[in-house]
C-alpha cells in the first residue's frame, strides 16, 4: 500500500496532504492508519518521534468524527504546549476540502484559563491538550469529555517522565467502556505499561515499526574527543564548519544553558536559549525565531527540548551525553525527521568512552569518532 488512498484515507484528506507534500505513506502510517479506520480497536504504536505519527493517528481521528453532533468526540493528549499546537495545526490544515467543518481547540498551560474556557464554549469536535491545563479545565466543568469516543496518548514516554503521571491516570477513569485509547510512544518503560494495563483493552493492538532501532535510523552518530575547557572553542569550529546548518546544541542544566549562549554570540553565532526558567513568551518568540531561520542554533536542556519540531535540522550536538538512555534517544531525534537524514555527535571527555559504549549497547546503534 504505497498511497493514502490504498490505506482508507478518502479523497478530501486525499488532496490536503497533497497540497501539504505529504504523498507518500510512512512506515507507522502503513502500519497504523488501516487498522485504525477498519475497526473500533484499542492501539499502542512504538515509533520516534519525527516518524508521522500526527498523521497516522489524526487522520483517523477526524474520519471517526460526526461533524453533526457540537460536542467533545476526540481527545488527544500531548506533553507540551508546542507539541499540542502543532497537532492543532496539522489537524486543521488535513481538513482543508472536507464538506463538512471539523472544528478542533488546543488547550495548554502558560495561556489564560479564561481564554480558552471561553473558546470551549463554542461547538468543538477534538480538543487536544497537555495534561495540566485538560485536568484543571475538567474540574472546572469547562470541558466535557464524556462523550468522547477516541482518546489519544500522543508521546507518551514523555509525559511521564515530565512528572502527568497522576493527571494521565485521573483523565484516563473518564468514559473507559465507551472509548477506544491509542497510545503512542518511543520507549517502553514499566509505567507505560501500567497504563496499559489498567487503561486500555487487553486486545490493544500492538505495532512497532523499526522494531530494532530504538533511535531512528535515518541518524548517524559520533563522539569527538575534547577537554573541558575546550569545549566551547570545539563548538565553535563544529558550527563554522556547518556555517549552512543549523541544529540543537544539548546542555544538562539551566546554568550551562545560558552560559553557552553567551559565550556563542560573543563569537558571533546567532543563537537562542530554551530553558525551564524561561516565560511561556520567551520561549514563544525563541521558537518563531529558529522556525523563520533567524537563529541558526537553539541551545537547550532536555526538559525544554520537548516537541520541537523543526524541519531540516542538520545535527544535534550534545555538549554532555544525558544520564538517562532515552533522553539520547528524544534528543536525536530532533534531527532526521520527516524521512531526512542527519547527525548526532556528542563532545566526550576523558573518562566519558564508557558512556558511550553504554549507549551504543542499550540502543542498538554505533558511534564513530570524529577527529578534528
Amino acid at each position: 500500500m504505497n498511497t493514502f488512498s490504498e490505506l482508507g484515507i478518502s479523497d478530501a484528506y486525499v488532496k490536503a496532504l497533497k497540497e501539504l507534500n505529504i504523498v507518500k505513506p510512512s512506515e507507522i502510517q502503513k502500519a497504523v492508519i488501516p487498522k485504525l479506520l477498519g475497526t473500533k480497536t484499542d492501539l499502542i504504536g512504538l515509533a520516534q518521534t519525527g516518524t508521522g505519527k500526527t498523521a497516522a493517528f489524526g487522520l483517523p481521528i477526524l474520519h471517526t468524527i460526526d461533524a453533526n453532533r457540537p460536542v467533545v468526540q476526540g481527545l488527544i493528549i500531548a506533553p507540551t504546549r508546542e507539541l499540542v499546537q502543532q497537532i492543532k495545526k496539522q489537524l486543521f490544515k488535513f481538513t482543508k476540502y472536507i464538506d463538512e467543518k471539523i472544528f478542533v481547540e488546543g488547550v495548554y498551560g502558560g495561556e489564560m484559563i479564561g481564554r480558552q474556557m471561553k473558546a470551549l464554549k463554542r461547538p468543538t469536535h477534538i480538543v487536544v491538550a497537555t495534561p495540566g491545563r485538560l485536568l484543571d479545565l475538567i474540574e472546572r466543568e469547562a470541558v466535557d469529555i464524556s462523550k468522547v469516543k477516541t482518546l489519544v496518548l500522543d508521546e507518551a514516554d514523555e509525559m511521564l517522565s515530565m512528572g502527568f503521571k497522576e493527571e494521565l491516570h485521573k483523565i484516563l477513569q473518564y468514559n473507559k467502556t465507551k472509548r477506544n485509547t491509542w497510545l503512542f510512544s518511543a520507549t517502553m518503560p514499566d509505567e507505560i505499561k501500567q497504563i496499559v494495563e489498567t487503561s486500555m483493552s487487553p486486545d490493544a493492538i500492538k505495532i512497532q515499526v523499526n522494531k530494532n532501532s530504538l533511535v531512528n535510523e535515518n541518524i548517524s552518530h559520533h563522539f569527538i574527543k575534547t577537554k573541558i575547557p575546550d569545549k566551547t572553542d570545539l563548538i565553535a569550529r563544529i558550527l563554522k564548519k556547518r556555517k549552512n546548518e543549523r541544529g540543537v546544541i544539548f546542555c544538562r542544566t539551566k546554568a550551562g544553558t545560558q552560559n553557552l549562549v553567551k559565550q556563542l554570540k560573543d563569537k558571533g553565532y546567532t543563537v537562542g536559549a530554551l530553558e525551564g526558567d524561561m516565560l511561556q513568551k520567551e520561549r514563544d518568540k525563541v521558537m518563531r525565531a529558529f522556525k523563520n531561520e533567524k537563529l541558526q542554533i537553539l541551545v537547550s536542556t532536555d526538559v525544554s527540548a520537548r516537541g520541537i519540531d523543526v524541519n531540516n535540522l542538520a545535527f544535534v550536538l550534545h555538549h554532555q551525553l544525558p544520564d538517562q538512555m532515552h533522553y539520547y534517544t528524544h534528543r536525536s531525534g530532533r534531527t532526521a525527521r520527516g524521512g531526512k537524514t542527519g547527525q548526532s555527535i556528542a563532545l566526550i571527555i576523558p573518562g566519558e568512552m564508557q558512556k558511550v559504549i553504554d549507549t551504543q549497547k542499550a540502543l542498538g546503534i554505533v558511534f564513530k569518532e570524529i577527529v578534528m
